[in-house]
This record gives C-alpha cells, structure tokens and sequence, in this order.
C-alpha cells in the first residue's frame, strides 16, 4: 500500500485546459539525442508557440467560472448545503472552492499552490492538503486539513480557523482545540448539533470534535488497526477514509484498508455494514449510504438493509462519460455527497471534475473538463496516453514517452504517429520479451542512445529496462520486486523506485533513484555504482560520492562532457554532479520554494521534475509546482521561458499555459514536452 500510495502522490499535479486545438506536422529539425548537440535556443523568451503532437490535453486547473469553464486540481471531497451549494476539498490546488446551484464556481478559501496553516479571510489562509469537507446547517464549512493535522473552520464568508488539532504536530491525543492530535485525518461529517465526526486515518480511529473544540475518540483503538466490530476502543478500524452522518446521529465509516463500510450508533457500537471497498461516503434522508468506490470507479448504493447496487459506472471501466447507470464512466471517485432530493455529488478525482448523480442514475458533469486517458495508437489528437511521464528524442526526431499508468513505452514520429514500441496496456508484470510480449509496472523515465537503443526507469520494478531498435526488451540492471541500494552487475543490482535515465555517449546510463536519494550509474555491460549520495539519507548536502545528499529526485540529465544534472525535487534546486561524483548545486536554495528567476541560490523553483541539458550547456527545467519551464545558463542563471507561475492549464498559441509539467527533452532548437496526457512541443520563433 505504501508503494501504489507514493505512486500517486508523486503524481502530484497533472494537465488542464483548451478545448480545441491544431496539429502541423513538424519541420525537419536539427538532429537531437538525448544530450542534445543541435542548435540552441535562443536566451531571449520570445517568441515561443505551444503546439500539441498528441493525446487530449483536458484536465485539471485553477480557474473560477461556470460550468466546464471552471478547473480543479484532483478534488477529494464534496459537500452539499440546504440550498444546493457545493463545497469542494480542491486539494492539490490547496484550496476550498463553491459551486452555486447554478454552476458557478468562486474559490472560497486558501491560495493557489500556496501550503501553509494560516488561519485567516479568504486567500488569506492556507491549508495543507485539504482532503475532506462536510457543511453544516449555518453554511460553516469544516476541512480535513490532512498534512497539517488539524481539522479547520471555514464561514459562509470564508473566514478560515483552525477548530482542532496544531499544524505539523501529529499524535493521538484526545483534549480541546490545540491540545488535541490527529494523525492525517482525511474525512470530515458534521451533525444537526455541529459535532464534528473526523476519520483519522493513520490513528485507525474515528473521532469527535463538538462545536467548542473537545476532542474525543468515538471508536477505534490508535495505533491498533484490525477490522473487528465492537464498542467504542473495542473497534478496529485499518486507514479509515471518510464519514458521514444521518439524522438520527449514526455514522458510517469508509473502512479503505478493509474494503468495508461501518456503522457507528450512538452509543459507540461498531458493525459492519457492507463488504464495499470504498474512500467516501454519505448517507441521504432515508438512510441509504453511497460510496465512491475508488478502485471499481463506480457509485455504488447501500441501502438501509445492506443491499449492494452499483448506481453508476461499470467497474474497472475508466473514463469520463457523462450517462445513465452502467453507460457512465469516472476516474477514481473520491467523495461523495448527497443532497435532500437524493442526488448525489461526486468528487471524480482523477478526471477533475464534480459530476452530479440522479436519483435515476442519470450522470451529469456539473464543473471542470475532463482528462480523457487512454491507450489508443494513431494520429495527433486521435491518440491517448495515460499519465505519461518520461520523454525522450532520437537523433531522427522521433520521441519515446514512458506511459505511466498504461506501463507501456510508446513512439511519436514527426509525422505525429503513436504507436505501441513495447509493453501492453494494462498489463503490469516485469517480463523480458519482444513488444507488446514484455512487461512493466509504471515506468517514469526514458532515455536513447546515439545507435537507437532505449533505456527505462521501471520504477514499480525497482529495475533498468533496456529496448533494441527491434522492440526486444531485456532487464539491464536489477531484479523486479527486489528493492534495496546494492551496487553489483545486472541482477546483484538494487534500486528502490527510479524515476529517471539518462545515457552518455558511451552508453553508461545514469539513474535518478529517488527513494535511495542517490545518483546510479550502470556501464553498457550492466555493473552499477553509486555515483553520489548514500542510501537512506535524505538532504541537500554538497560534495563529493556518498558525502553529497539529495531529497526525492526525479529526473537526470547528462552533456556531452558526462556531466550529470539533477531535478532534484523536494529541495526544489537543481544539481550538478561531475564523472567523479563532486556534487554542487546550479540553481535555487534547498527547502526555498517560489518562482523567482535570477543566478545561482538566488533561483526559486516549486518541485521541479524534468531536467534537460543541450550541446552549449543550457539546462531547461519542467518546473512542475510553477507550471513552467525554466532555463539555466552554464554560468546559473536562470530564467522563465514559457508559462506563468500560479496559472494551471495548458494553453497552446504564443502565450503558452501548461499542466502537469513532468518531463522534457531538446529536439532541434524546441523543446518537446511531457504534460500529462498530452506530448506538447514548445516551438522557438526561429522556426515560425
């Protein structure tokens, strides 16, 4: 569980709006490799086109309005008032949004990309992942502020406290207000007497919070997780997700880890309701319970007397239908609510979207624009990825992406054609083979060398992929589900979840491995070294092989001279480390964050994931956090080329919006670029 849930926290962001587009086959472009030695781009920012080469490029985003006009940014939780407003828990975005009954959506609280735990009015205040909403009878909403450990307050006017709990202070105590200690509670519910019920997940308990702050558990045992049914501390719960209240003061449980929905009377006795794997819940009127079933992407009903129906969605079936019943499609659900004519709310996390349910099953998308993933090979827009996140070029143009959530590696030519090199979607394993024969588990990255081979970061199976100009596949370094940080030759090898590969002109492969928070390198005959950091220590150290420390990288790059460079992600700089393994860092400030251009430490970057080097020495950044990309001069200067930091949502033309910026690669004087579930090439004027 801890591997799939660092998965999709690394995922982190993803790619927004535009709801049409164009598609001009490319130019001849200059020969370009992965260090690419072809022309360069130009210092001056302007001007740039965005361009799309393929997939959708639907999805997440910040931006207030109505309808499909509006974007959110992997909404976790809804909440219904009396009359018909909608609260959502927006929470990669970090903010609380509203959606009038006429579908208007206005940010109510919190700000854009900013974490924090101030308390405050409006964009004033900041949250830290808020992940659950529940709204009571005077429009109070109450927030699951996960990564702060508390549980906030937000008024009708948007006025923001912290009820319960103290920001970066977990634990289990009961008590009132700051005195009290959560551990990540991710589902709030609130009854007709303000009592706050919270779902602590990481505590395996359920607690209480009235409306002057007292905090007490209901059920559930902290540290002690289990699925038995009982009273009060008897209970046992494993990560609980969400609750929901009825009238009658019961509460039900979204019991994730056990795949169950629980039931909690008055008097603290715990049942088990329905054996539904489940991440939200809610009750209506009549006592019916709905769950978003996260994994089947379906809406799911439980009546009263523990009957099971499917009210929408099929399972295992994903996608963005708007339908009835079966004929519908989400992605990921993650909450849900209901209001009192018995329509409920979906908080269809993975597309970005709130949909609105029917009493009849009818599914409607009330605000966002969907992602529209897929596995599909063909032309431009008529082809579909699904979470790409690693791109590479060949010296003829042609680019490689690592599908991530398909475990494929797919092939764009310049003529603009998918197709399927290696692996089949869908199918994760770590099988050696020739095309849609082999197997992968989410691989992040992807490098070519100067004869055609190509590498892969097989991150699941914690191993080194290589692929022959004839689609044969084979492990170069490795064993699949064997994790550790052992140097050694081909299967002796350990890595733990790489994310990147980059390869020299003599076919040495260099490796981000970012849960060892190491630099790898494995010669073309499979040996593996550790080239700088030392396993299991986290920092921003510089200096020389294991003395140099890195936090969570994840991307590498490597010129012509065999210098390496680094996103190095959660210490938001970027590295250099020499053939010797001298570490030193080229932009920005360890644990500084921000989106200031300027030279050296002076550089603020947010999470940056994708790093890339071309033949004059110019590093380009995919700022991921910032939704821009970035350039830094060998001398460390940095720059903003393209977006515009704190807006989400790519935008094609000459003022270029982007997404989830993931990865890059250099390919004549543009850059191609890897923005969720679409390959976009950002073009230099000099081509216009």
């Amino acid at each position: 569980m801890k591997k799939v849930q660092s998965v999709w926290l690394s995922l982190g962001l993803v790619a927004l709006a535009a709801t049409s587009c164009r598609f001009s086959p490319l130019p001849e472009l200059a020969p370009s490799g992965e260090s690419s030695d072809g022309a360069i781009i130009d210092a001056a920012p302007a001007p740039f086109e965005l361009e799309l080469l393929a997939g959708d490029i639907g999805g997440p985003g910040n931006l207030d309005g109505a309808g499909a006009a509006a974007h959110f940014y992997f909404p976790n939780s809804v909440a219904v008032d009396s009359t018909s407003n909608i609260y959502v828990a927006d929470t990669a975005n970090l903010t609380i949004r509203k959606i009038t009954a006429a579908g208007i959506v206005t940010t109510l609280a919190g700000s854009v990309g900013a974490s924090g735990s101030t308390d405050g009015t409006g964009t004033a205040a900041r949250f830290g992942y808020p992940s659950g909403v529940a709204v009571d009878g005077a429009g109070n909403v109450y927030v699951a502020d996960q990564y702060n450990q508390t549980i906030r307050k937000v008024t009708a006017a948007g006025v923001v406290t912290t009820l319960a709990g103290k920001a970066g202070m977990p634990g289990t105590t009961d008590g009132m207000g700051i005195a009290a200690r959560f551990s990540f509670p991710t589902g709030v519910a609130v009854d007709s007497a303000g009592n706050v019920y919270v779902a602590d997940s990481s505590n395996h308990t359920i607690r209480k919070v009235t409306p002057t702050g007292v905090v007490t558990t209901l059920a559930g045992t902290a540290g002690m997780s289990g699925s038995t049914d009982g009273t009060g501390s008897a209970a046992r719960f494993r990560y609980p997700t969400d609750v929901a209240v009825d009238s009658a003061g019961n509460v039900y449980v979204a019991d994730r880890d056990n795949s169950i929905i629980r039931k909690i009377t008055t008097t603290g006795v715990v049942t088990t309701l329905a054996g539904t794997a489940g991440s939200s819940v809610a009750v209506d009127n009549a006592g019916n319970v709905y769950v978003a079933d996260v994994n089947n992407s379906t809406i799911r009903k439980i009546t009263a007397a523990g009957v099971v129906t499917t009210l929408a969605g099929t399972a295992g079936i994903t996608g963005s239908t708007d339908g009835t019943g079966a004929a519908a499609r989400f992605t990921s659900p993650s909450g849900v609510a209901v209001d009192s004519a018995g329509n409920v709310y979906v908080a269809d996390k993975g597309n970005h979207t709130i949909r609105k349910v029917t009493t009849v099953g009818l599914v409607t998308t009330l605000a966002g624009t969907a992602v529209m993933s897929g596995s599909t090979d063909g032309t431009s827009t008529a082809a579909s990825f699904y979470y790409p996140t690693g791109v590479a070029v060949d010296s003829a143009g042609n680019i490689y992406v690592a599908d991530y959530l398909n475990s494929t590696i797919r092939k764009l030519t310049l003529a603009g054609i998918v197709t399927t090199l290696a692996g089949t979607a869908g199918m994760m394993n770590s099988t050696d083979g020739t095309g849609a024969a082999a197997r992968f588990t989410l691989p992040s990255g992807v490098a070519v060398d100067i004869t055609g081979n190509i590498y892969v970061a097989d991150t699941e199976n914690s191993t080194i992929r290589k692929i022959t100009t004839a689609g044969v596949v084979t492990t170069l370094a490795g064993t699949a589900g064997m994790d550790g940080s052992t140097d050694g030759t081909g299967a002796a090898a350990r890595f733990y979840f790489p994310k990147d590969v980059a390869v020299d002109d003599d076919g040495n492969v260099y490796v981000a491995d970012s849960a060892n928070y190491t630099i790898r390198k494995v010669t073309a005959a499979g040996v593996v070294t550790t080239l700088a950091g030392t396993a299991g220590m986290v920092g921003s150290i510089d200096g020389t092989g294991a003395a140099a420390r890195f936090n969570d990288s994840n991307s590498v790059a490597v010129d012509s001279a065999g210098i390496v460079y680094v996103a190095d992600t959660a210490n938001h700089t970027i590295r250099k480390v020499t053939t010797t393994g001298v570490v030193t860092t080229l932009a920005g400030t360890a644990a500084l964050y921000g989106s200031t251009d300027g030279t050296g430490a002076a550089a603020r970057f947010r999470y940056p994931t994708g790093v890339e080097v071309d033949g004059a020495g110019n590093v380009y950044v995919a700022d991921s956090g910032n939704s821009t990309i970035r350039k830094i001069t060998a001398a460390g200067v940095t720059t903003t080329i393209a977006g515009m930091a704190g807006t989400t949502g790519i935008v094609l033309g000459t003022t270029p919006g982007f997404g989830f910026l993931t990865s890059l690669a250099v390919i004549g004087d543009s850059l191609v670029i890897n923005d969720t579930n679409a390959i976009l090439l950002l073009r230099h004027g000099a081509l216009q």
